[in-house]
């Protein structure tokens, strides 16, 4: 389960996942330099934050602000939906609905039964995690674009970690992951094989404490939160 990750401003982009769009990295860049490199946690009652995505419209990628896990009758889902499992998505026989890649640097998770947090990079190197979207609302009927991350099984070397990982998307099978009309199963499957080049750039390491999220009382620059 991945319930943290993180976007460095001092972010590269070697996969060319923001497809060398200066306005694209121009806006990611504002965001991050906004956000501090501070946590992203889930969106929900507490943290009331929303999160870069890239999605794809008319065919040119672009970037959204989207809530981070599922909305469900104007309130947070009550089942877990910041996570989707890749080997639910691969039983599908239908096309995948509406998909997106979040950005980020790092993301971070717990070993148990050791309880050290450790810290998933390639430096600063920009990864396109791989998202399936739906749109949702809040109480007061404003609509938001949602988002809940893939997740496969990691790789032997991260494995010793933690037995999850973030589906990887490398930039030349991007626009496959956005807007490929194949079967959910096979979309999936490719996804996986795909990502083995992404995962193999990866390296852990353990930290004291996860960093800390923004304050939700700090609207600064433009960041997303309400």
């Amino acid at each position: 389960m991945c319930a943290s990750y993180g976007l460095d401003p001092r972010f590269s982009d070697p996969e060319e996942l923001l497809a060398d769009n200066e306005d694209l990295f121009d806006q990611l860049s504002a965001w991050s330099l906004a956000n501090d490199g501070a946590t992203l946690l889930p969106t929900g009652k507490n943290l009331r934050n929303l999160n870069p995505i890239l999605v794809s419209q008319s065919g040119e990628r672009t970037l959204e602000h989207a809530w981070w896990g599922y909305l469900i009758d104007g309130a947070p889902a009550n089942f877990p939906s910041i996570n989707t499992r890749a080997e639910r998505l691969r039983e599908r026989r239908e096309t995948l609905p509406n998909r997106a890649l979040v950005p980020a640097t790092r993301w971070f998770e717990m070993r148990k039964p050791q309880r050290t947090w450790y810290e998933f990079n390639s430096a600063r190197d920009l990864f396109g995690m791989a998202a399936v979207t739906r749109p949702g609302r809040t109480a007061d009927g404003t609509r938001y674009t949602c988002y809940s991350l893939v997740m496969r099984p990691a790789s032997q070397e991260l494995s010793e970690v933690h037995n999850r990982v973030p589906l990887l998307i490398p930039g030349s099978f991007a626009d496959d992951w956005l807007t490929s009309d194949l079967s959910a199963a096979e979309l999936t499957q490719e996804a996986i094989a795909q990502s083995e080049s992404a995962l193999r750039r990866v390296t852990a390491r353990s930290i004291d404490k996860r960093p800390q999220p923004r304050s939700t009382g700090n609207d600064a620059q433009g960041l997303k939160l309400f």
